[in-house]
């Protein structure tokens, strides 16, 4: 089966002659208790913007809602609204606990799915679960608050609102007739025993861009079209779209505006504020709707009591120009856009296994919802608004005041569209990558979005996320652009886009000058790095130095700059094969990389190495002031980056380029000390040629921890620490501070990074990812000539390609049903394992539990574990699945 139709919607938008992207899912699921609306003196988000303040306060720098859409400028969003008749709170967006309320940070309780989407977002799904009782908010924050961070959380399903299948399954489906023709359907089931009363709200408003002081920037308007069968949309920053509603029982206009009487107990600026739909059904507020049937948030209203089992669809359609006869295509259009988008799936993986191809198409789906409108214009919000009341003074030396001209104002692809509705630097990359699989167009545009002007500092720093922008995330720009192009290439015949790498490598220059300059601080190639994306993964925060002055060499810092030299070195040779100056370059980072790998193999001058001889493992090194130095000797996933830093080049590649082999010539003759101990580096095998951080007796050694059961291999993948740990705790004593370290497979045990995420345990699917290739690698260059057990003391020997495979089986199955019909990730809940309208619905969580493969901490993380849907496909061609 093919998909001509969703493949040609996307060349149309790649070669711009169709603006297919300019509608999409871009509308966040949360804006409230962000760093960009956050305008506090301490910088703390969540009480300054929390919840409760949602639904009355116009948002500052975007919007959200449930399953929305908007366009790529949101200036218009559209979204469901539902209320059950119970509920205190008109239900516009998914409720959450922020990070001080939950016993493991912020964390959303509603559940919602996404199901279907294209990359042209012709076809989007989505699927909400709506309690027919009185939503428990009181319920979850109580016992959130009460519990400890050695409990689990508590989740809507605990509170038992779904027994007896009393809730709604609410379905938000698009189709797009065209780039500016969306259908719309709304499709309510009751599942209960019982008729339940529903109101459904399909609301249109305007973001608030005219309060905000901007010149030139006018009052937008909705108003009732005369034959009140549509609102029509009167601004000039877009043309005039229709949104049609079929038989609505009303429509309700308000404005975007502010509740300042509800908030502050102030004068409201206007008598029609944002919060009007919910005081109206609620409260019978009548007076807080606008009798002129005009504003810049305008409802449609449905009502119905639906009866056990009943479906009751809604149809609307927002486009221009007008279409006089708005329903007459619209079945047929929904009709071949839901087929067109199975088709497209289908051509991914023609005959891939039903369960299977279902995890691919539901990982890529989620992937494509999480891509929302981003913007932060860091000037302005230091400085604040003209003609309002300026900030806190304090802000001008506190969070991000060092990036003033950061200026996003993009679509960009969201690590998770609620718990992380911002752009995180590293996770962007694994986004790319899995979008590689479906979307290659979007994945090198997304990849390239923060090595822009408006992001990259003068220093040539990238920023990291809106919480802390000066945080580093470990450097994987190079290796994603690298797998980009692969992948691609791989994909089209053998024929790259070379345009696309040569851009992403010159700006890539930038990032390695300033990786090298200012991240090793003391000039010996071992790396600091701080954050580096592992929050909780030390025994200290990695982030600062000790109270004494201690500073921490990492083992993964300097295995990520490694890694970043062999990528540059991968994508300068791959250019220098059609443009000789580029292997003046490609010397350079081979020159790098080996002194790199001297680093963290061999004691330098600092009187240290990263590899422990006696464990066998690499370890963070605490350096004192005093010159002295500590192993902080705990196996963790740091340990074994440097299994990352490894590529190999075929026969033919190093006939080509004799600088390979010469550069290795000359550390002989100049440096001989170096690859008397760095053997490894530049060996050769069958014409082939190995560049690894982790010489291979090194790798047999590391290898046998990692395929250990009792240590880091569970039945779902590798843990992100040993599980040794478990019985035997790791504590390390400095000066007067005394820290632990215990293997936790589910949530954070401690309060670091804001306790919402952990790598004392869990199994996480981008090192995950990273260290399967590491061993593809591997086996390229060795074959069948490297075995080793696999599991530990098994008895049986693999290689490393055989290896990687059964780790991405072991991954994959998290998502699988299994004999017994269940699927890991969800975990005991016999609701969501067992009922039929549960159990096929997927969640991508941040991470999963390290011993059974439960789903943990974010749920919507369908950024960087999409990467699910490239390991599936890599097992379906690869012929080994079971």
């Amino acid at each position: 089966m093919t998909s001509p139709a969703e493949t040609a919607r996307i060349q149309a938008r790649d070669e711009r002659r169709e603006d297919w992207a300019l509608w999409g899912p871009y509308l966040s699921e949360r804006q409230w208790g962000t760093v960009r609306e956050d305008y506090s003196a301490d910088g703390d988000a969540w009480t300054y913007f929390p919840h409760d303040h949602a639904r009355s306060r116009a948002y500052r720098w975007g919007e959200d809602g449930l399953l929305g859409i908007c366009d790529a400028n949101q200036l218009l969003c559209f979204s469901p609204a539902f209320w059950n008749g119970a509920d205190p709170i008109l239900k516009e967006r998914p409720f959450g606990v922020s990070n001080p309320q939950g016993n493991h940070g912020e964390d959303v309780k509603d559940y919602f799915y996404h199901l279907d989407n294209t990359p042209t977002h012709s076809f989007m799904r989505g699927l909400y679960k709506y309690p027919q009782a009185a939503f428990p908010y009181d319920a979850l924050l109580a016992e959130n608050a009460r519990r400890s961070r050695a409990e689990p959380e508590f989740e809507l399903v605990d509170t038992g609102t779904f027994a007896e299948g009393r809730y709604f399954d609410l379905f938000v489906e698009y189709a797009k007739a065209g780039p500016e023709d969306v259908c719309i359907r709304l499709r309510a089931i009751n599942r209960g025993p019982d008729p339940a009363p529903l109101h459904i709200l399909p609301t249109l408003w305007f973001r608030n861009t005219w309060a905000w002081g901007d010149p030139g920037i006018t009052r937008p308007s909705l108003h009732l079209a005369s034959d009140a069968h549509a609102v029509i949309v009167d601004t000039p920053a877009l043309p005039e779209y229709h949104l049609y509603a079929e038989t609505p029982d009303a429509w309700l206009f308000t404005d975007n505006e502010t509740n300042s009487q509800r908030l502050y107990g102030s004068e409201n600026a206007t008598p029609f504020c944002k919060d009007a739909f919910h005081d109206h059904l609620i409260h019978g507020a009548a007076e807080t709707i606008n009798p002129a049937a005009y504003g810049t948030k305008a409802a449609a209203v449905f009502h119905r009591t639906l009866a056990p089992g009943e479906e009751w669809t809604l149809r609307l359609r927002l486009c221009r120009p007008p279409q006089p006869d708005a329903f007459a295509d619209f079945d047929a259009i929904f009709t071949a856009r839901e087929q067109e988008c199975a088709a497209f799936y289908d051509d991914l993986a023609p005959g891939m296994p039903v369960d299977l191809a279902h995890v691919q198409r539901r990982a890529l789906a989620g992937l494509l919802w999480c891509k929302k409108f981003y913007h932060y214009a860091v000037r302005r919000w230091l400085d604040g608004d003209p003609g309002l009341p300026p900030p806190p003074p304090e802000r001008k030396q506190g969070r991000n005041s060092l990036w003033r001209e950061l200026h996003a104002h993009d679509i960009i692809s969201m690590p998770d569209s609620w718990e992380y509705p911002y752009f995180c630097a590293w996770d962007l990359m694994f986004q790319s990558v899995a979008f590689a699989v479906a979307d290659p167009a979007t994945a090198k545009r997304q990849s390239m979005i923060l090595r822009g002007e408006r992001y990259t500092a003068p220093s040539a720093e990238q920023p990291a996320y809106e919480w802390a922008l000066s945080d580093a995330n470990p450097p994987i720009g190079a290796w994603a652009s690298w797998r980009i192009y692969s992948i691609d290439r791989a994909a089209n015949a053998g024929r790259g886009d070379r345009a696309y790498l040569k851009r992403a490598f010159n700006k890539l220059l930038l990032s390695y000058a300033w990786w090298a300059n200012r991240v090793d601080h003391t000039g010996d190639n071992v790396f600091e790095g701080g954050f580096l994306g592992l929050d909780n993964i030390g025994v200290f925060d990695r982030r600062y130095p000790l109270p004494d002055g201690s500073r921490i060499a990492q083992s993964d810092g300097t295995a990520w700059m490694a890694s970043f030299c062999l990528a540059m070195l991968n994508i300068a040779v791959e250019l220098a094969r059609d443009e000789p100056e580029y292997e003046d370059i490609a010397d350079k980072f081979l020159n790098d990389f080996i002194y790199l790998a001297a680093a963290v193999n061999i004691i330098g001058a600092g009187g240290f190495a990263l590899w422990d001889d006696e464990d066998g493992f690499y370890y963070d090194v605490l350096k004192r002031p005093d010159g002295s130095h500590a192993y902080l000797k705990t196996r963790s996933i740091a340990g074994l980056t440097p299994l990352f830093a490894v590529e190999s080049f075929d026969a033919a590649t190093v006939q080509q380029f004799p600088l390979l082999r010469h550069r290795i010539e000359w550390f002989r003759q100049h440096r001989p000390h170096l690859l008397e101990q760095l053997h490894h580096i530049g060996h050769e095998q069958d014409g082939k040629l190995l560049f690894s951080l982790v010489p291979p007796e090194r790798l047999r050694r590391l290898c046998e921890r990692l395929f250990d059961e009792s240590e880091f291999l569970s039945p779902h993948g590798i843990r992100a620490l040993s599980r040794h740990y478990l019985d035997h705790p790791y504590t390390f004593t400095e000066g007067d501070r005394t820290e632990t370290l215990a293997y936790s497979p589910a949530d954070s045990p401690v309060a670091m990074f804001g306790g919402n995420s952990n790598w004392r345990g869990p199994v996480w699917m981008p090192m995950n990812y990273l260290l399967i290739e590491s061993l593809q690698k591997f086996g390229f260059y060795f074959g069948d000539s490297f075995k080793i057990e696999f599991p530990t003391g098994s008895g049986v020997e693999k290689t490393l390609w055989e290896i990687s495979l059964e780790l991405e089986r072991r991954l994959v199955a998290i998502f699988l049903r299994d004999a017994d019909g269940r699927r890991p990730f969800n975990g005991g809940t016999d609701l969501f394992q067992t009922d039929p309208h549960w159990r096929d619905h997927l969640l991508f969580y941040e991470y999963f539990h390290g011993d059974n493969g439960a789903g943990i901490g974010a749920s919507h993380q369908t950024g960087w574990t999409a990467l699910v849907a490239k390991m599936a496909r890599q097992l379906y061609t690869s012929e080994t699945i079971a």
